[in-house]
């Protein structure tokens, strides 16, 4: 029932960002003038040439062609405790609902998937699917899932790339949600995991995917902007973000997503 009345919250925050008015530019009519359009018609003989120019921008209701993928990472490092009363396991399972249940109100295309590994064998839990509804057989998924195994999290990445890039959308964000940073058994961690994980970032955004990286790690900021980016150095700036507080991951996420 909390997370219930957490997920009204986070659903009325999106609905709210949905509904704010943007600009339309390069419009033959409108409210104000779009310099931009006006200095590139200005500039070109053939448009000059022409009885109407676009060189106007009106507001108009945002309209998203949007799928996202949330893949959640489900290594044994997530059986730790975040906090005296919850572990990390617990803190995404709740987080994974309240966003679930403000996706599900939204109308965009969205799928949730976990993952593990060990070695090269990449271990996908298939949370909700594009094509499914979300129902008590996803929450029951979400109830179901413990910590296990390591974090492949190039391979992972890449998996999500591959689901994503068959989608018809225009725009395609690949949400991962981590506590740690690439590791596995066959030396898959230091150097190797990071560089084979940032690779796999590049791979993402080549095939026209958003990626970025939300951690509840404190150390995200020692590994994450090497693989994700970052601009200035900021915590939160470029393809990644840092939880502070277990409770804000869910609100997080929905702002992120916004």
């Amino acid at each position: 029932a909390g997370l219930r009345v957490q997920a009204a919250r986070v659903r009325r925050q999106l609905e709210s960002q949905r509904a704010a008015l943007r600009w339309q530019r390069s419009t033959p009519d409108g409210e104000d003038l779009d310099l931009d359009a006006w200095v590139r018609h200005r500039g070109e003989a053939a448009a000059a040439s022409r009885g109407e120019a676009a060189v106007y921008q009106r507001r108009v209701r945002g309209r998203r062609d949007l799928a996202t993928l949330l893949l959640a990472d489900l290594s044994l490092s997530t059986d730790a405790y975040a906090t005296q009363e919850q572990r990390i396991i617990e803190v995404i399972r709740d987080a994974l609902f309240v966003f679930g249940e403000a996706l599900h109100a939204s109308g965009d295309a969205w799928a949730m998937t976990g993952f593990s590994s060990v070695r090269r064998q990449l271990r996908l839990h298939e949370l909700k699917r594009f094509d499914e509804c979300w129902s008590p057989a996803c929450w029951s998924r979400l109830g179901a899932l413990e910590p296990g195994y390591y974090t492949r999290m190039g391979a992972a990445l890449r998996a999500g790339t591959r689901a994503l890039a068959a989608r018809p959308e225009r725009q395609k964000l690949l949400l991962l949600l981590t506590d740690g940073k690439p590791h596995d058994l066959d030396h898959y961690e230091g150097r190797a995991g990071v560089e084979d994980t940032r690779q796999a970032v590049r791979e993402a955004r080549r095939a026209g995917l958003i990626p970025f990286a939300v951690s509840i790690d404190a150390e995200a900021g020692e590994v994450l902007p090497a693989i994700f980016g970052s601009t200035g150095g900021q915590r939160g700036q470029g393809g990644w973000a840092w939880v502070r507080r277990p409770q804000e991951l869910a609100p997080r996420l929905s702002t992120l997503y916004a």
